[in-house]
């Protein structure tokens, strides 16, 4: 198979998976507090750049879907921020230094917090405008933002980096296996 070939084939189940993971439990994923499982996919950009059109694709496909979904706001500007989290975290992976110069712990910990603090200003910034019988403040506004990040931070970390480590110990993502 050719590399190119893989990494269509990676992105498409990355997507898949994607959406997959979020529309059996959307009353968890849409909302103030976002706690979708596909975002522990977010770690996956770290070992391959096909995750990033991947995770965009996946959560474009999602938003789309979603049968009482947020509208073309949250179509647009959400999957646009899982675009420029997800290419963050590959930028991140391949720019930091690696260990021992940057201890290894805190590399990964970097790497992997765009997912969360991207999607908490954005998704955070637009969302009490979508959501009925809210009022719009700025409290309110840094309240969702809050709520988003530490979502974020839960399933990116506590299931996506164990995931991650996983993945990249197994070598699963390794193309030149299949090559």
């Amino acid at each position: 198979m050719n590399r190119r070939a893989y990494a269509i084939t990676q992105a498409a189940v990355i997507a898949a998976a994607y959406v997959i993971l979020t529309l059996p439990f959307a009353q968890f994923a849409f909302g103030p507090v976002q706690f979708r499982l596909a975002e522990a996919l977010t770690t996956l950009a770290a070992l391959t750049p096909a995750a990033v059109p991947g995770l965009f694709l996946g959560c474009l496909l999602t938003n789309l879907m979603y049968p009482s979904g947020l509208g073309i706001i949250d179509i647009i500007f959400g999957s646009l921020a899982t675009l420029a989290a997800a290419w963050l975290t590959w930028q991140l992976q391949q720019r930091l230094p690696q260990p021992p110069k940057l201890k290894l712990w805190l590399r990964r910990v970097l790497v992997l917090l765009p997912a969360a603090v991207v999607n908490a200003l954005v998704v955070g910034f637009y969302l009490p405008f979508l959501l009925p019988d809210i009022t719009v403040a700025p409290l309110v506004t840094i309240s969702f933002m809050f709520s988003i990040f530490v979502s974020e931070l839960v399933v990116v970390y506590l299931i996506g980096l164990p995931l991650m480590l996983a993945i990249d110990k197994s070598g699963l993502l390794n193309q030149s296996r299949f090559i």
